[in-house]
C-alpha cells in the first residue's frame, strides 16, 4: 500500500473517537454497518478495511454539494471527510449513491447522514496520541510491551 494512503488511514483513525490503538493495531467500526475493522499502527489495512471519503472526491467543486463540502473545509482529504468502511459498504456506496451525484436527493441524504455520523465520532488527533501514550505507559508499568513483535 502506498505511503500516502497509509497516512490517510492513520489520519482517519487518529481523529475517530470510536478507534482505539492497542498492541500495535487500530480497532474501529465501519462507518456504515459497524463491522469491526482493523488497521496496523503503520497504516496498513487488515482484512476488509478501506478508506472512505464520506463526501465523494468527485463531488468537490460541484455547486449541489457545496453545503456538504463546506463541512469538511472544501478538501476531500480533510480528516473530517475520512473514515473507515468495510470493502462491501464502501463499494456499495460508490456504485449507488456516489455515482448518482450530489443532485440526487437520496444520494445527498445518505452522504449527509454518514457525514453527521463521522462528525459525531470526531476527536482531535492530539487526544488519540495521548490515549495511545497512556495505554503504552500502563502496559510498560505492568511489564507488558504492547509494541508489535516484542
Amino acid at each position: 500500500m502506498r505511503a500516502a494512503l497509509r497516512r490517510l488511514f492513520l489520519r482517519a483513525l487518529q481523529t475517530d473517537a470510536a478507534a482505539t490503538l492497542r498492541d500495535g493495531v487500530w480497532d474501529t467500526r465501519c462507518l456504515h454497518c459497524r463491522r469491526r475493522l482493523q488497521v496496523r499502527d503503520d497504516g496498513e489495512a487488515m482484512g476488509h478495511a478501506t478508506l472512505e471519503h464520506v463526501v465523494p472526491q468527485a463531488w468537490f467543486g460541484r455547486r449541489a454539494a457545496g453545503a456538504l463540502t463546506a463541512q469538511v473545509g472544501d478538501d476531500p482529504n480533510d480528516p473530517r471527510n475520512l473514515a473507515l468502511a468495510c470493502a462491501g459498504c464502501n463499494h456499495a456506496k460508490g456504485v449507488r449513491h456516489d455515482a448518482r451525484g450530489p443532485n440526487d436527493p437520496r444520494a445527498h441524504e445518505v452522504v449527509q447522514g454518514l457525514l453527521d455520523t463521522r462528525l459525531q465520532r470526531w476527536r482531535e488527533a492530539e487526544a488519540a496520541d495521548r490515549a495511545a501514550h497512556d495505554d503504552d505507559a500502563s502496559s510498560h508499568a505492568s511489564g507488558r510491551d504492547t509494541r508489535r513483535g516484542r
